[in-house]
C-alpha cells in the first residue's frame, strides 16, 4: 500500500484509484450531457480549420484512454485499427495525424459508431478502475487524460457556438437554457502591488499541467491591475472612437489580420436597427452593455489597451494579483446546474460584493508569450508533447471562463492561443 498527498490530505493509492474511478464516470457523462442538445447534424460540422466537429471531439477524449491507457493493458483489443490515426490529434510519438482541417470530412465512422466507441472505452477503464491495482504512473496519466476531456469539453461548446453561428437563422443549442442578465456594473478600480521578488507557478499536491512549473521567482516593478474586467459598454466606447480604423492602436500583425478578414467588432457581433447585438449558444441578443466583452483576439485586447492609456498585465503580474482571490465564478458546470447558458455576465461574488471575476467568464489575454518556465522540462514520452511543443507564437490567458469546469481551474494554470485566436471567450482586464 503506498501513501500519497492529495490536495494537502494523506490518501492511499486504493483511495485514490476509487476517487478517480468516480471523477471518471462524472467527467465522461459531462461531455455527454455537453453534446445531448445536439442533432445528429450539428455533431459532424466543421465550421473553420480551428473548429473540430464535436464527433471527433467526443472520439479524440476516448482515443486518449485507449491509447495511452488500455493498450498497455494485457490482452486489451482496439475498437478499431484505424482510429489511432484518425482522432490523433498531434501526438508524433504516436504515428501519423489525419490532417486537422479536414475533420469534417470524416463522415465515417458515424456518429453512432462513436458513440459505441465510448461505451466499449468506458466499460474497460471502469473494469480497471474498479478491480485493476494500478501503479500511481498510470493514475497519473488517467488524471491526465480527465483533464485533457475537460479541455475538449470548453472546445466542444466554443466549435458548436462558431459552427451555429454559420446557420443564417441563428440556431439555440439548448433551448431549456436562459441567458443571465448582468448586473449593473461599478466603475473600475486598481489593486495596487508594490515593487519586489514573487514567486510563480505551480508547486506541493494537487494535479497541474507541467508548462505550469517549476515554480520560481520573478521581480516585478510596481504594478497596478483593474479589480474588474472591462465590459461590452466600454468596448463600444473603442469601436466609437474608430478602433478598428485606426492601424496606430494596432500591433502590425494585429493590423494585417484586421484587414485581411474584415474586422469591425468583436466576434459574433453584428448590427441590427443601429444596436449591437452577439450570437449566443441561445441564439442572437442584443449586446449587454455590462458584460464582460468575450471573443477577442489578443490583438483587439492589445489595441483597446492602448486607446484606453494602459495596457495588458504580464501573467505573473495576474497571477500576483488573483492570489488572494477564490476560485469561483460562472462556470459551465454551476451555470448548466442553474440552467443558464454559458455566457459571461457581471455579478456578485459569494459574499454579496460585486466579483472582481478573476475566474470564470472570460479567459484573460495577458501580454506574456507562452515560453517555458526556467528548468521546465517536458513530461517523458508522447504526452510530454502534450503543452511543451506548442512553446512559440502564442499569448497566455489566464482565469477560465464560462466555458470551463470549476474543478479544472487554478491560479497557476496557463492557457495560450495565437494571437489572432478570437472563437474562444477571451476577454480583458486592464493594468499599469
Amino acid at each position: 500500500m503506498s501513501v500519497g498527498v492529495e490536495n494537502d490530505v494523506e490518501v492511499t493509492r486504493e483511495e485514490k484509484q476509487a476517487r478517480l474511478a468516480e471523477t471518471y464516470e462524472r467527467v465522461r457523462g459531462f461531455t455527454m450531457r455537453l453534446a445531448e442538445p445536439l442533432a445528429v447534424e450539428d455533431l459532424v460540422i466543421q465550421s473553420m480549420p480551428d473548429v473540430s466537429p464535436t464527433k471527433w471531439h467526443l472520439a479524440h477524449t476516448t482515443w486518449f484512454f485507449e491509447t495511452f491507457i488500455l493498450k498497455q493493458v494485457p490482452d486489451y483489443q482496439p475498437f478499431h485499427r484505424h482510429y489511432e490515426y484518425l482522432f490523433n490529434s498531434y501526438y508524433n510519438g504516436v504515428g501519423e495525424q489525419f490532417p486537422r482541417a479536414k475533420r469534417g470530412l470524416l463522415s465515417r465512422p458515424t456518429v453512432s459508431e462513436v458513440f459505441q466507441y465510448r461505451q466499449r472505452v468506458d466499460g474497460a477503464m471502469m473494469m480497471w478502475l474498479k478491480d485493476g491495482i494500478l501503479s500511481e504512473n498510470v493514475l497519473s496519466l488517467i488524471e491526465l487524460g480527465l483533464h485533457h476531456e475537460q479541455q475538449h469539453q470548453e472546445l466542444i461548446l466554443t466549435d458548436i457556438k462558431h459552427v451555429l453561428s454559420q446557420h443564417p437563422l441563428f440556431p439555440v443549442y439548448d433551448g431549456s437554457l436562459h441567458l443571465h442578465e448582468s448586473q449593473m456594473v461599478r466603475k473600475r478600480s486598481s489593486l495596487a502591488f508594490s515593487s519586489g521578488l514573487y514567486e510563480i507557478g505551480h508547486s506541493g499536491a494537487g494535479f497541474a499541467y507541467d508548462n505550469e512549473g517549476p515554480r520560481h521567482r520573478v521581480y516585478l516593478n510596481n504594478f497596478q491591475v483593474d479589480d474588474r474586467l472591462i465590459t461590452n459598454g466600454e468596448f463600444i466606447g473603442f469601436l466609437e472612437d474608430g478602433g478598428y480604423s485606426r492601424p496606430e492602436l494596432w500591433l502590425s500583425m494585429g493590423w494585417t489580420h484586421l484587414v485581411e478578414n474584415g474586422w469591425d467588432a468583436p466576434m459574433y457581433w453584428t448590427r441590427l436597427d443601429r444596436e449591437w447585438h452577439t450570437f449566443t449558444l441561445v441564439g442572437l441578443r442584443a449586446v449587454d452593455e455590462n458584460a464582460p466583452v468575450t471573443h477577442l483576439s489578443f490583438f483587439e485586447a492589445d489595441a483597446f489597451a492602448r486607446w484606453a492609456g494602459r495596457r495588458l498585465p504580464s501573467e505573473a503580474e495576474w497571477e500576483i494579483a488573483a492570489r488572494g482571490e477564490t476560485v469561483a465564478g460562472r462556470f459551465v458546470d454551476t451555470l448548466l446546474g442553474q440552467k443558464e447558458v454559458p455566457h459571461p455576465a457581471s455579478h456578485d461574488d459569494a459574499t454579496g460584493l460585486p466579483s472582481r471575476q478573476f475566474y470564470g467568464d472570460v479567459w484573460e489575454w495577458t501580454s506574456s508569450p507562452y515560453t517555458p518556465y526556467p528548468g521546465f522540462k517536458p513530461t517523458e514520452g508522447a504526452v510530454g508533447e502534450y503543452n511543451g511543443k506548442f512553446m512559440c507564437n502564442q499569448y497566455v490567458l489566464r482565469g477560465g471562463s464560462c466555458a470551463t469546469s470549476s474543478d479544472h481551474i487554478r491560479p497557476t494554470y496557463r492557457n495560450f492561443f495565437p494571437p489572432e485566436a478570437r472563437w474562444q471567450f477571451s476577454g480583458l482586464r486592464l493594468a499599469d
